[in-house]
């Protein structure tokens, strides 16, 4: 490509076309509903100092610490990985390596390694308790870690010796199914940070570096995909991009190959994600409003079968003017997943019998506390407690973020614009928008 060319592909992605402008006084009302949000909520914005201080401590001598972790660690340094985040993101918490062999494909999914750092005995595994989840707003981001960790030595950044806790899975070249995992600590050093648009364009281009990792990976993620949806599990979002695709679908089989290993090899309790089913009479109101959607219909070999996979065929015929009206309906009579310390009941979207998170440390307690448990092989005391304040503060955060993007809206700001560009604050005759 010439750089005319670059130029101009570049100036159709978020990337290429520069931040939202706003004015003073937007950007003043955006902080005001903020504050106001956080105290409604109980969200904690700014850290204490003294936690503060722990993680300042803690990354102290940190690059020589890393190096000393080699004796008791897998070196995968010379494995290539590489990180697949938003163009904005702050921190990287997971890296993709993959191997494809005769008999089987080798998937490994390299988490920061954060119960290294964070313990139940200091004060920011107490801090991320009362926190629960990174609030994500856009343009505004409350982390549920001191940035000194999180956007420092637990982000998997590139040609950096990081500390990592490495999901292993051996896939059957046929099945995909797991002929082996293994969950170990590692010292990984990732070979480049790719935005979603970047990974698009790898996957397009021959000869560019990374392409044939992740055509594999890809390759890989979309069969894994089809058979889930095969399988029952539904998909709500049947038309998102191949970056999109590749990460979800890897991080959903190490999430499963982990929460697996700890039901079923150890028997141990965790922060497992239990989603309930809807009643057949919510189901049947679900569909009944599909069906009546325009331009929408149901097949009818679809209709009779598990009503998730009514759902999927509904959404991967339909207009895409239907979709969030198809999403909505399904929402509307879906029970909200919680985190419970028994899989009992299985996450009914996803069609998994045991299912928990682990794959975002820096950003969820549930994968923190899963961490420090595969780790050590002990269960906090206060499991059940720890269970019921995650589900609680993930759904005052939500609700949180969605009035948020309300208020952006009704200022005339798109939030996927902010969220995938950013702002910057102008004089008011140079801004994008004004309240």
């Amino acid at each position: 490509m010439s750089e005319t060319d670059d130029a101009q592909a570049a100036a159709g992605t978020a990337e290429g076309q520069g931040p939202v402008l706003i004015s003073e006084a937007l950007d003043e009302a955006l902080a005001e509903k903020r504050d106001e949000l956080f105290e409604e909520f109980d969200l904690r914005d700014e850290f204490p100092p003294a936690v503060l201080r722990e993680a300042e401590r803690r990354v102290e001598n940190v690059e020589q610490e890393i190096q000393d972790e080699l004796d008791d660690r897998q070196d995968l340094r010379d494995l290539t990985a590489w990180t697949t985040d938003p163009a904005d993101a702050q921190d990287f918490d997971d890296a993709l390596s993959v191997e494809e062999y005769d008999d089987e494909y080798v998937l490994y999914v390299h988490i920061a390694d954060v119960s290294h750092y964070v313990h139940p005995d200091s004060l920011m595994w107490e801090e991320a308790v009362e926190r629960c989840n990174t609030v994500y707003f856009p343009g505004y981001t409350t982390h549920m870690l001191p940035p000194a960790l999180a956007e420092t030595v637990c982000s998997l950044v590139p040609e950096e010796d990081r500390l990592a806790h490495t999901v292993e899975m051996h896939l059957d070249k046929e099945e995909l199914s797991f002929e082996e995992i293994e969950i170990y600590k590692s010292v990984i050093n990732s070979d480049e940070r790719l935005t979603y648009t970047q990974c698009e364009r790898r996957l397009d281009e021959e000869d560019a570096a990374l392409h044939e990792e992740n055509k594999l990976a890809f390759d890989l993620a979309d069969r894994m995909h089809e058979q889930r949806k095969a399988d029952g599990s539904l998909v709500l979002n049947p038309r998102r991009d191949r970056a999109h695709t590749m990460i979800e679908e890897c991080m959903l089989k190490a999430n499963k190959a982990v929460t697996h290993t700890l039901m079923w090899d150890r028997g141990v309790e965790a922060m497992y994600r239990v989603h309930p089913q809807p009643t057949p009479d919510q189901w049947n109101e679900a569909l009944k409003e599909i069906q009546e959607l325009d331009g929408v219909s149901i097949p009818g070999e679809a209709f009779g079968d598990d009503p998730r996979k009514a759902v999927n065929a509904a959404l991967e015929e339909s207009p895409g003017r239907s979709l969030d009206k198809i999403q909505r309906a399904v929402l509307k009579v879906m029970p909200r997943a919680k985190y419970m310390n028994d899989p009992f009941g299985g996450h009914h979207a996803l069609n998994f019998d045991i299912y928990g998170h682990f794959t975002s440390p820096i950003r969820r307690l549930s994968d923190l506390i899963n961490h420090w448990i595969v780790h050590t092989n002990e269960v906090p005391e206060d499991l059940v407690e720890l269970c019921d304040r995650a589900s609680d503060k993930q759904k005052d955060g939500e609700t949180a973020e969605r009035l948020y993007k309300q208020f952006m809206q009704e200022q005339g700001l798109d939030p996927h614009a902010v969220n995938n560009r950013g702002v910057e604050v102008v004089e008011a005759e140079e801004a994008d928008h004004d309240v």
